[in-house]
């Protein structure tokens, strides 16, 4: 089950003079906002934490040659073991996707010399989303033995994060008209009038480990440990508010 925490973070406060404020939503034309008092124009950051419920992979290979078409030919076959063994690892195949290709001359520059023509290299990258959390460190292992030379990841995410945004939505907002309120009484005004709202998603991915390394001593050799952590999603308002009478 996944579980939510949510922790505040700081937030920044500035004062306008009286005037005329715009506002501008999108596709939209910008609306022009008269007000008779000052106005505080507050940033509010909330951080909602998540169990993440799928990971990102980028696994490729990399293959040298004396000339493009061998080094292409010899990745493309190699590329295919790896993608053979994703389908056997059950990945369905609208969560493969190949991510980058690249073909690249090589040159010698060691002992001051001349640069030396080597060949070339040919990459190929694929990134798989998976949702099985419990397999990833297997994944990665079956994918290096299928002839996979690149690795990257995982990234953990949310497949629906629509709750966490709203979470983190209302814990910016409610902090927001609770510091409009909050000027307005240490300003000396009766109430706070919201004019503006303008919002920011951004997300990060703190990890730590969920089991313990066993020894292999005397055991089979142990699957690539990983560490899922929690995923951050925060959301930033930029509102402003009149102070009145």
């Amino acid at each position: 089950m996944s579980r939510l925490s949510i922790s505040a973070l700081a937030a920044s406060a500035a004062l306008a003079a009286t005037g005329p404020l715009a506002a501008s939503p999108a596709a939209a034309a910008d609306v022009a906002i008269s007000s008779q008092g000052p106005v505080v124009e507050l940033q509010v950051s909330q951080q909602v934490l998540s169990d993440p419920d799928k990971a990102t992979i980028n696994a490729g290979v990399t293959t040298r040659g004396a000339t493009a078409v061998q080094a292409m030919q010899a990745n493309a076959a190699q590329m295919e073991r790896v993608l053979a063994q994703v389908t056997s690892l059950g990945v369905p195949a609208n969560r493969v996707q190949t991510s980058g290709i690249t073909l690249n001359p090589q040159y010698d520059y060691s002992n001051n010399q001349p640069p030396q023509f080597m060949g070339y290299e040919a990459t190929n990258t694929v990134t798989l989303e998976l949702r099985d959390l419990d397999r990833i460190g297997p994944v990665l292992d079956a994918l290096v033995a299928a002839g996979a030379t690149n690795l990257n990841g995982p990234m953990w995410a949310i497949v629906d994060d629509s709750s966490a945004k709203q979470t983190a939505r209302e814990g910016a907002f409610a902090k927001a008209r609770k510091q409009a309120e909050d000027y307005a009484r240490m300003a000396g005004f009766g109430s706070a009038r919201l004019l503006a709202v303008e919002e920011t998603l951004d997300y990060g991915t703190p990890m730590y480990d969920r089991v313990a390394l066993q020894s292999s001593a005397g055991a089979p050799p142990a699957a690539t440990p990983t560490r899922p952590g929690q995923v951050a999603t925060q959301v930033t308002l930029t509102v402003k508010y009149a102070l009145e009478q």
